[in-house]
């Protein structure tokens, strides 16, 4: 059954009152609060879409452990693959090289970070995306039948490289490019740079412009050949079945293997990164509460007028025996049912945006022309969103308490409202 303070409060929203101002006052707390909810619900989504869309590419061309020895290249790293399966945690492992070279098309050259990985065992570590063409296969070593590949580029080592490096050099599947590695080699004619052809077998799109522009792969012998690199490497990159477990893991992999292996996990290698993203987070997030704040300001304002303008409705409720605490729940109900109102819909089309961002924001840039996320610019080409109930179920809890808050003055105030004042000129 329905409390007399729960019906009047309902009374007092929808009868029509002398002062309409008052009524104007309302609406514009509802639509405040209505805002507010809904930007903070789209604008955390959209935060956390960044946050785990990075999380996603970074480790998808990264892995989750990178093992290395102080003393640079990696030795027998056989033997230390084989010791670290047998640490708990570890999914697969494989062997790398880094490098920085130079990629040459003609009169194209760009800047390059050439790796080395192993066709085999790469794939169950990392994730270079979308193949756009060709196959990561092909960077296989020995003889195979590539379709489309002409005779007398059959013998060429392949190469792997980016759909915005690709672009930059204007090189197609197929074609030939040639690596310049830093490292010069002795010449009668003094230090010359060593240069080695590559036939392009692939075009990989992971999506990250800064991924895409500046990596190139090849297979691991072709680079300790091309380097001089013997049977060294790099080292090792591993992948976890847990992620947020890859510190730990990591100390487990050095406590195992000793000096002089050293571990670095994705959490350290990109620290800077995520702090800088959770800090913005809870920026955005302390801004964007500023609108509910406001409209919490009109709430106590609007029942502060409306306790001015039913002087003598509390004053006669009071005569026929209403308590104090029975005036103050009339108007703390009439101020969460504004703020219940306004989180309500605000919810609703925060939620609705948040989950068609994607749509919506190719919606508008084919009606304005422009492009919201240039990949050149931003690390993401496209406005990621991830819905988190938890940050929803904050934002409902945290905008209802303010909207609780908001009413304590001016119900205060009606309760102590003495009826024999009220009445004295009625």
């Amino acid at each position: 059954m329905m409390s007399y303070e729960f019906f009047i409060s309902l009374r007092y929203l929808r009868a029509k009152r002398k002062q309409v101002f008052v009524s104007i006052i309302t609406f514009i707390s509802v639509a405040g609060i209505f805002l507010g909810v809904a930007a903070l619900i789209i604008v955390i989504a959209v935060m956390n879409g960044f946050e785990n869309d990075l999380r996603n590419k970074i480790l998808g061309i990264n892995s989750h452990i990178i093992l290395m020895e102080y003393s640079g290249a990696m030795r027998n790293h056989p033997r230390v693959m084989q010791e670290i399966s047998g640490v708990p945690g570890v999914v697969a492992a494989t062997p790398f090289i880094y490098s920085q070279a130079m990629l040459k098309n003609g009169s194209n050259v760009s800047g390059i970070v050439l790796r080395g990985l192993s066709a085999k065992d790469a794939p169950k570590v990392i994730n270079l995306g979308k193949i756009s063409e060709g196959k990561l296969d092909y960077l296989k070593e020995g003889e195979q039948r590539i379709p489309g590949l002409k005779p007398e580029l059959a013998g060429l080592p392949g190469i792997l490289i980016g759909r915005e490096l690709a672009k930059n050099l204007g090189v197609f599947l197929f074609e030939t490019v040639h690596v310049v590695s830093p490292a010069g080699v002795s010449t009668p004619m003094g230090m010359v740079p060593r240069m080695k052809p590559f036939v392009v077998v692939g075009i990989f799109e992971s999506g990250f412009y800064e991924y895409d522009s500046t990596l190139a792969y090849i297979s691991l012998k072709n680079c300790q050949e091309f380097l001089n690199m013997g049977d060294t490497v790099t080292g090792i990159e591993i992948r976890v079945d847990d992620i947020y477990k890859a510190d730990r893991i990591a100390k487990a992999i050095e406590k195992k293997l000793g000096y002089p292996y050293w571990g670095r996990n994705w959490m350290e290698m990109n620290r800077n990164l995520f702090s800088a993203l959770k800090l913005e987070k809870r920026v955005m997030f302390i801004i964007l509460s500023l609108i509910v704040l406001v409209a919490a300001f009109n709430i106590i304002s609007a029942l502060i007028m409306i306790v001015m303008e039913k002087n003598k409705d509390i004053a006669i409720l009071k005569t026929m025996g209403a308590t104090r605490d029975g005036i103050m729940k009339i108007f703390i109900f009439q101020g969460l049912v504004v703020g219940a109102i306004g989180t309500f819909f605000g919810c609703l089309a925060g939620l609705a945006v948040a989950f068609n961002l994607e749509s919506l924001s190719r919606f508008v840039e084919k009606l304005f022309g422009f492009k919201i996320l240039p990949g050149d610019v931003y690390y993401l080409n496209e406005l990621p969103s991830q819905v988190n109930y938890g940050d929803v179920g904050i934002i409902i809890l945290g905008t209802m308490l303010i909207s609780f808050l908001a009413t304590i003055y001016p119900s205060w105030r009606a309760s102590r409202l003495d009826p024999a004042e009220a009445l004295r000129y009625e």
